[in-house]
């Protein structure tokens, strides 16, 4: 079985201490004091995928205590935000934001919606944004646009930005999400719920407008 096989499907014994030891070892990670996730490892069946990002964040927030998340945010949270993000959270993120997107991760689209239940776009950036940042925004996203952002380019995003997109024959601000990293935003789509994609996807790039920081 080859590595990129063994990280596409859940190992269904638990991994061997062989394999693992060599992994970490690869990652460079083969000094840390890790035996309690060693453990769960190899008790809970978990994927090869999952166990490296847990090993790795333990790693980090060993390495980091100092750091201004890392005394607050259990790793096991981050390891699950990391794998339904589809990105790897870092120490200097912002790990409220990035658990706290994760959590919307699969809601289905709903207009008028605000909750887990069912939500639209403007809906879900303002529920996280009231929870991450203790900030009430507008209820549309053209509002938010107009009334709630200092309006940015696309190279000054930072992380719990705000994107803006037309998606609309109007070429009126119809659409918001929220920049996490590395070129990637979450926001509800209409046709799959809330997800996360890549501002360099064709039908964002040919749709974007603005970027906004929050006021």
């Amino acid at each position: 079985m080859s590595l990129r096989g063994s990280t596409q499907r859940n190992i269904k014994s638990p991994l061997p201490d062989k394999l693992l030891s060599h992994c970490l070892t690869a990652r460079g990670l083969a000094f840390l004091p890790s035996a309690i996730v060693r453990q769960e490892c190899r008790t809970s069946y978990l994927s090869l995928r999952r166990c490296m990002l847990l090993l790795m964040l333990v790693a980090l927030l060993t390495a980091c205590r100092s750091s201004r998340h890392a005394d607050h945010v259990d790793y096991r949270q981050l390891a699950r935000a990391a794998i339904k993000l589809g990105f790897d959270v870092e120490p200097d993120d912002n790990h409220q934001l990035m658990i706290e997107s994760a959590s919307w991760i699969g809601t289905p689209y709903q207009y008028g919606g605000n909750t887990r239940r069912g939500t639209d776009c403007s809906g879900m950036v303002s529920a996280i944004y009231k929870q991450v940042y203790q900030k009430a925004l507008h209820r549309s996203s053209e509002d938010i646009y107009k009334h709630d952002c200092h309006h940015i380019s696309q190279h000054a995003l930072k992380q719990g930005d705000l994107v803006f997109f037309a998606t609309s024959s109007s070429k009126k601000v119809s659409h918001v999400g929220i920049y996490l990293k590395d070129g990637r935003f979450i926001h509800a789509s209409t046709s799959r719920g809330v997800i996360v994609s890549g501002l360099d996807e064709d039908y964002y790039r040919k749709r974007w407008v603005k970027g906004g920081r929050v006021k």
